[in-house]
């Protein structure tokens, strides 16, 4: 059984998450992470978060409460996600990390965990969602540059990052599959008189609001036709699947830099 750590583990993500792994075979709740001035620290994970007694204490004490834990997964804002990776890749930790967000600099230093544990990073965790990127990069080379390509995605009005870490990566994936240069053709929303689309642009876009689990858009606009391929998450269950999936793959792994590409097979 892989032992896991779950930080945030009082929060919308984390909840989910203990709650999916208490339901598996593969996988057993170790330990629960939250900030210090969390009301609940020293009671137990389960009755705060409403699943039963766990017999695991929420702490904020990282290095014990990693001590003997096989991997940590971790969806929080980047600072923490480099702090307790940090401690977790010192201490011969797994790490499986959802965070987005990240900027250049810290994803580097993300990639320096993989370098002392296994660690998969991948900005959306749904098995679904992983699949679709494949699916884009044929469809990219396909239609090259006759068809113009747009991103649209949707988030609930919390999410504090935009785009979304899974609209750059689509963007990043089309980007290689057309030979482009995100960093020339990317255009993170239009405003004004931007003049006529240039044929090579990657369009992203970004719409918050409500209590929006995820929904991402990607448009291939030709003359005479388009091609619409969309992916919506109605529950954060899909995410949290695909967290403990790579939780209870990772374990086993030598380091290194890992994504859900690995995790599946695909």
């Amino acid at each position: 059984m892989v032992k896991a750590v779950v930080s945030g583990a009082a929060g919308r993500m984390g909840t989910r998450i203990i709650s999916l792994i208490k339901d598996s075979g593969a996988v057993s709740v170790h330990g629960a992470l939250e900030s210090s001035g969390f009301f609940g620290i020293g009671s137990d994970i389960g009755e705060i978060t409403g699943l039963g007694r766990l017999d695991v204490m929420v702490s904020s004490d990282v290095s014990g409460t990693l001590e003997g834990a096989d991997v940590l997964i971790d969806f929080s804002k980047p600072e923490a996600t480099l702090e307790l990776g940090k401690t977790a890749s010192e201490m011969g930790v797994a790490l499986v990390i959802g965070t987005t967000g990240l900027d250049p600099d810290q994803i580097q230093e993300v990639q320096g965990f993989g370098r002392r544990v296994p660690c998969v990073f991948a900005p959306n965790m749904s098995v679904g969602v992983n699949l679709l990127l494949g699916v884009l990069s044929d469809v990219a080379r396909v239609l090259g540059d006759e068809y113009d390509v747009e991103i649209v995605e949707a988030h609930h009005r919390m999410k504090k990052d935009a785009p979304s870490g899974t609209a750059v990566k689509m963007a990043q994936v089309l980007a290689e599959a057309l030979k482009r240069d995100l960093g020339e053709v990317g255009i993170y929303g239009r405003q004004g008189m931007v003049g006529e689309r240039p044929a090579r642009e990657i369009g992203i876009h970004t719409v918050r609001g409500g209590d929006i689990v995820g929904e991402h858009t990607v448009l291939f606009a030709g003359i005479g036709e388009r091609i619409e391929i969309t992916h919506r998450a109605s529950s954060r269950d899909t995410f949290a699947k695909g967290a403990v999936r790579a939780a209870a793959w990772v374990a086993d792994q030598k380091p290194g830099l890992y994504s859900m590409k690995d995790v599946l097979g695909l």
